[in-house]
């Protein structure tokens, strides 16, 4: 399952992938699977498999196989040409261009095909009003465009919402009510953390510590980075951040530095192994606490919304978590180093080569320095925030605050992040027509009919617990965002697993960790 990511991005842009080579790898260590952290996976492993086979390929569009010297006048064997589409499909691509430049026609037919389908084809049920089944329609709509992508996610979600207010499904302030959504806005704020990271440095600077004290073995080395990872995971509330900003080009100089190379025979030494390491490990990062991956902190807002309270929810979160988040964070690199070893066993010089680097950038900066305090500073706020009053979006907006005051970050900088502007428009578009959906009775009507299906095949509460579990994990092969499949699918599995008798905060909490199991 892929997904969308600017590191490595040269690498993967306008390629073609065969992993035909990988599932097996990462179906045998961990329930984990390519995400928007994998790029820099991909980019080690595609050179790593057998010599055999050709595993990264450039596939150009047909449409743009031009001759750079073209004859002139029309080329009479055009049709013939190996890399020149037929008449007819030439034809259709021109009429596609013409009339929907936009968006990908196939899918955009199959997203509206459903709702329509949804709609008018099948009989709505009497306890549903026609406003909550017309709604119901355009969320199949909206999930089936984020699952096939007719257009980039915002774009999509967009025209989606604009859709419930045409057809007067939603009024405007229904539609748009969800950009006032705290949760949303503390993963917007989240982001600029992580841009506050990168630029000062910090988040560099902690890896290399880890590298210069564990890094003399290999296995040491994997270990220093996942460490690492988790350490500044509660202020990255990103994986793909933390991935693309601070942990890829540590990894890749690392890999360099002892001659395995991306791309390249040479991979298998060291490099593929430590991004195979850093992508499985990254799961247990962000299921360790609340505030390390953004789609946990929606899971406790869609949580309450249905009415499971969970107090004090960041300490909640760690208590239960802790245990088997530090388990997994301590088996993943020594399970992989079994299953897929490396080459290259001892790393003696990376040490030396970390405190090179650490010589290089010198004492710690001004910056760095707030960085660290303001960063605490939000920890605790949002540790202890319950009890002094102080939610948890507001830590959240005075650490950022702090940060632009202290000119750690521009507001160019903040305006730069597009993908956290492009979070706040599309996370807002499933978490209000998520709560439409509960408020017109959509929600708990889907969980009354499975709770009723269940139980009339008599089936107990642990055995239901499973099966909703699992269900609610391998549905996200469909999906390439895990905060996407949160807001689709969350409330529905949520509502479920409550109508089948389960525990709140255990069906709540459950299912927020089997969220980060996803990769």
């Amino acid at each position: 399952m892929w997904s969308k990511c600017n590191c490595y991005i040269a690498l993967i842009n306008n390629t073609q992938l065969r992993v035909a080579h990988i599932k097996p790898l990462i179906f045998t260590t961990l329930p984990s699977t390519l995400t928007t952290r994998s790029p820099l996976f991909i980019h080690f492993m595609a050179s790593s498999t057998s010599s055999d086979h050709q595993s990264l390929t450039i596939q150009q569009d047909p449409d743009e196989s031009i001759n750079p010297n073209p004859p002139p006048g029309p080329d009479p064997d055009a049709n013939s040409h190996p890399n020149t589409p037929p008449g007819p499909t030439r034809f259709v691509n021109r009429v596609r261009k013409w009339l929907l430049p936009g968006a990908k026609p196939i899918p955009l037919l199959i997203s509206i095909a459903s709702g329509l389908i949804m709609r008018f084809g099948i009989p709505k049920p009497a306890a549903l009003s026609t406003q909550a089944w017309q709604l119901l329609a355009i969320f199949i709509t909206t999930i089936v465009g984020l699952i096939v992508g007719p257009l980039p996610v915002g774009a999509w979600a967009f025209v989606c919402l604009t859709a419930t207010v045409v057809t007067k499904t939603l009024s405007f302030q229904e539609a748009f009510s969800s950009l006032t959504n705290d949760v949303i806005w503390l993963i917007v704020v989240a982001f600029f953390f992580s841009r506050g990271f990168v630029k000062s440095g910090l988040g560099d600077r902690v890896a290399t510590y880890f590298i210069r004290w564990l890094g003399k073995k290999t296995v040491g080395l994997a270990y220093g980075l996942v460490l690492s990872e988790a350490v500044v995971s509660p202020a990255i509330p990103s994986s793909t951040a933390r991935a693309g900003g601070v942990f890829s080009p540590v990894i890749a100089s690392v890999a360099a530095s002892s001659g395995s190379f991306p791309n390249d025979s040479s991979a298998k030494k060291l490099g593929s192994f430590l991004a195979m390491t850093q992508i499985q490990s990254a799961g247990n990062s962000s299921a360790l606490f609340l505030t390390a991956a953004a789609q946990n902190m929606l899971c406790i807002k869609l949580a309450q919304e249905l009415g499971v309270k969970i107090a004090s929810p960041w300490i909640t979160w760690f208590k239960f978590a802790c245990l088997p988040a530090f388990v997994g964070i301590l088996l993943t690199p020594l399970i992989l180093y079994k299953l897929y070893p490396p080459a290259i066993k001892d790393t003696p010089d990376a040490p030396a080569m970390a405190s090179e680097r650490l010589k290089q950038m010198g004492p710690v900066t001004r910056n760095e320095w707030i960085m660290i305090v303001v960063m605490l500073l939000a920890v605790a706020l949002w540790v202890s925030g319950d009890r002094i009053g102080i939610s948890s979006v507001v830590a959240a907006m005075l650490a950022l605050s702090l940060l632009l005051l202290l000119g750690v970050l521009k507001w160019d900088d903040c305006l730069s992040e597009k993908s956290a502007w492009d979070t706040l428009a599309w996370f807002a578009v499933l978490v209000g027509l998520a709560g439409q959906l509960a408020k017109l009775g959509i929600v708990s009507w889907m969980s009354d009919s499975v709770a009723h299906g269940l139980t009339s095949m008599h089936v107990s509460r642990p055995a239901a617990f499973a099966i909703l579990q699992a269900a609610y994990f391998f549905i996200h092969y469909l999906f390439a965002s895990q905060t996407a499949h949160v807001g689709a699918l969350y409330s529905g599995f949520l509502g479920m697993n409550l109508a089948s008798g389960i525990p709140g905060k255990l069906a709540a909490l459950a299912l927020a960790y089997n969220t980060n199991l996803f990769g």
